[in-house]
């Protein structure tokens, strides 16, 4: 079930232009006869941004809050300021040397066919497919599994540059009808539309106004249900609070104002519901979430036909109203509910609950908890499959219906296991598994044997054996434990001056285990380092782990990543000049924490679409989703501790601060772009150093997901080149 919480030429040598600005950017070198404050000017010019005298008051505090013009997304003083911006940043990029070696080395290794684990519904089997370059996978159908595969949504063909994705679906279980949605320009706002798959053309069916949610069809496939919100104003539908949402049922060939309301609850603004039919078609499970919190409720209503029309039966049943902890529903034998959830076991465990005697003392544990960290647990035929993390790392058990172990599945090595999906007539299931250098391969595992296969894998222009990864544990500032990835190529002597990549998150219950990118397999193949440290905050351990960097203990998760840092210069990895950081969303939050707590640390910090307001962040789109992690600075103690870390708020006149690139882009309606803003305008008034901050601000892109595969390749550009010119990197002769 999906739910809200659950969550981018030639070679040219170095030249003078190595670490220092464009000549259009930087002033005239001083001559004699000037005073001593001009010659000491910053070598960077950035565009003059208005401080206000604006002061807010929290809990009796007086905050200052200049730069909140830059709230207005469309403003005109704000768009004149954006285009100053990105003429400095484009200004400094499009000259960079390795520019075009970069750009080439991209291209070459992200052009490479690419595909999803296949599934089937309705005798039919469906999968997504890229050939390589293709700014957006293509949906495919076919009757066999990797056999004959035909068109059926191709959502390169919906936008002259790619920027609409597709970017869920569902399929009916007779295999007759795919619901789709669309996003565009990066927005999380999505359209449904509904295409007769045998045909492969659209039906009349158009469905506006919903965010994050899937869709879920009716067992006799007359309608789905999904989840929307009202039509914001016109103006408002990238900035304004999304609260409010409904549960509908639409019926296939009626309009959308048709379309029945299932469930809604005007004494909650903040509740957001999910549904899903079960397989068996009998019931209707409703998620009921709060933003991001890992609590939820599970409501559900018995399904069924009143003269021969799809409805449910009777009223709401609240089964789960706690709101005391993870129930992520599994499947069901009859009323008798399957349930992963966390209840008492921070790392996660299997439960039955009789929805005829739903009292706790009737619930049954099927699989207990254990020492590893429960990531996903699917029912395929007569098993259960359970994706467990060990130490970020995957491992796959398998057990019977009553809860026996019967097997493991057996992984090509350390690394990620993602899919498992099918429904109780299967017999087999697909996976799919990479690691850093290892693509996704897509493999076949046989319930019946309890053996794997591979099944598909990309053919890639490298060699995966050139690298090694090595997971070390390190001290935290408070004592805790903490894992990181190291990877780089073998042989790799530890002299201390490798340029080296260091990438967290550490939020919102969010793991990173060993996955691949091909931007992170440029920067190995340029001879640097990566290193991925599992921060708290995350959900590596289990809720424990996670709970550890939230709200007042968010400090917990820039201990972590800071430490991390300087075990990798203590070890010799590298040292502060060749140090480069990076982190996107929650990420982006944690750099610009570290650069703010801890400047002298960094020789290079990549920001993208950051919290970095971290007093107003709930006030925005789906911002108020966030509190669950950060607290509120409408709670006075919750308050001190947001201040003590939020970016912009930290920044200190007359400090030197690394060089710095923050991105984001202006259609981001998740984390809106006013946070990169204000940010990058206070950061560069502060900056007492000669190292450039710059902003990059993409247009038509959001916050990330769906972004067209040209415009990830022209952004990594500017990433990786930025990084590179900034950590005075000679790249090798070979690249």
């Amino acid at each position: 079930m999906s739910r809200l919480r659950s969550s981018l030429f030639v070679s040219a040598a170095l030249s003078w232009m190595a670490c220092k600005p464009p000549a259009d950017a930087a002033p005239e070198p001083a001559t004699a006869g000037q005073g001593a404050a001009e010659a000491e000017a910053p070598a960077w010019s950035y565009p003059e941004a208005t401080r206000t005298g604006h002061v807010d008051d929290y809990h009796g505090v007086q905050v200052a809050d200049p730069y909140r013009w830059m709230e207005d997304i469309d403003g005109e003083e704000l768009r004149a300021w954006i285009e100053a911006e990105n003429e400095l940043t484009f200004g400094y990029l499009e000259k960079l040397p390795y520019r075009e070696a970069i750009a080439a080395k991209l291209e070459a290794l992200w052009n490479y066919e690419r595909r999803s684990t296949p599934f089937e519904k309705g005798g039919q089997w469906f999968v997504y497919k890229n050939d390589g370059l293709q700014n957006q996978s293509v949906l495919y159908k076919t009757k066999k599994p990797g056999e004959g595969l035909e068109v059926l949504v191709d959502p390169n063909t919906l936008s002259e540059d790619g920027t609409v994705a597709l970017s869920t679906l569902a399929v009916s279980d007779d295999g007759k009808y795919l619901a789709y949605a669309t996003s565009a320009s990066g927005s999380d706002w999505r359209e449904w539309r509904v295409r007769d798959i045998a045909t492969a053309k659209d039906l009349e069916d158009h469905i506006e106004w919903t965010k994050f949610i899937g869709a879920s069809w009716a067992p006799d496939s007359s309608g789905f249900y999904y989840g929307g919100y009202e039509a914001p104003k016109q103006g408002d539908e990238y900035e304004a609070a999304n609260y409010f949402q409904k549960l509908y049922f639409h019926r296939i060939g009626a309009p959308q104002s048709d379309d029945r309301l299932v469930y809604e609850r005007k004494d909650h603004k903040d509740w957001e519901f999910g549904g899903k039919v079960t397989d068996d078609g009998k019931y209707l499970i409703i998620d009921v979430s709060v933003g991001t919190d890992r609590r939820n409720r599970v409501f559900y209503q018995k399904l069924g036909t009143v003269k021969g029309q799809h409805v449910e039966l009777h009223e709401v049943v609240e089964l789960l109203n706690d709101f005391d902890a993870s129930y992520e529903f599994v499947d069901n034998d009859g009323p008798v509910f399957w349930f992963e959830t966390d209840l008492d076991a921070p790392k996660g465990r299997l439960i039955a609950i009789d929805t005829r005697k739903p009292e706790r003392k009737h619930w049954r544990e099927l699989i207990p908890e254990s020492e590893h960290t429960v990531s996903s647990i699917s029912r395929v035929g007569d098993r259960f499959i359970v994706n467990y993390m060990a130490d970020a790392s995957s491992r796959v058990k398998v057990f019977d219906l009553a809860g026996k172990p019967v097997g493991d599945v057996e992984l090509p090595g350390i690394g990620s296991a993602s899919g498992f999906g099918g429904d109780r007539k299967d017999t087999a299931t697909y996976y799919r598994f990479s690691s850093f250098t290892r693509p996704d391969s897509v493999y076949r595992y046989d319930l019946k044997s309890g053996k794997s296969e591979l099944f598909w894998e990309p053919k890639l222009a490298f060699d995966p054996e050139a690298y090694e990864t090595k997971q070390v544990f390190y001290s935290s500032y408070d004592g805790t434990r903490v894992p990181m990835f190291i990877t780089h190529k073998k042989g790799l002597e530890l002299t201390g001056d490798t340029p080296t990549y260091l990438y967290a998150y550490g939020g919102f219950n969010i793991s990173l285990t060993p996955k691949f990118s091909v931007p992170n397999l440029v920067w190995l193949e340029m001879g640097g380092i990566y290193a991925q440290p599992n921060l708290r905050g995350g959900g590596e351990y289990g809720e424990a782990w996670h709970e550890a960097g939230t709200k007042l203990q968010k400090q917990n998760v820039f201990d972590d990543f800071q430490a991390a840092a300087e075990y990798l210069i203590a070890e010799g990895y590298t040292k502060t000049p060749k140090l480069c950081i990076g982190g996107r969303s929650n990420g982006g939050l944690l750099m610009g924490a570290s650069v703010t707590q801890r400047p002298e640390l960094w020789g290079c910090v990549l920001a993208g679409v950051g919290v970095m307001d971290m007093l107003r962040f709930h006030l925005f789109t789906i911002g108020w989703a966030w509190v669950s992690d950060y607290g509120s600075s409408e709670d006075p103690a919750q308050f001190k501790a947001l201040r003590a870390y939020s970016p912009v708020h930290n920044l200190k006149p007359g400090s030197e601060y690394p060089a710095t690139l923050i991105y984001t882009a202006d259609h981001d309606d998740r984390v809106v772009p006013s946070h990169s803003f204000k940010f990058a305008a206070a950061m560069q008034d502060a900056q007492a150093g000669d190292e450039p901050v710059l902003i990059r601000i993409d247009t038509k892109a959001g916050h990330g997901a769906g972004k067209p595969t040209a415009k990830q390749i022209e952004e990594w550009t500017d990433i990786w080149g930025f990084a590179v010119d900034q950590l005075d990197w000679k790249l090798p002769e070979k690249f």
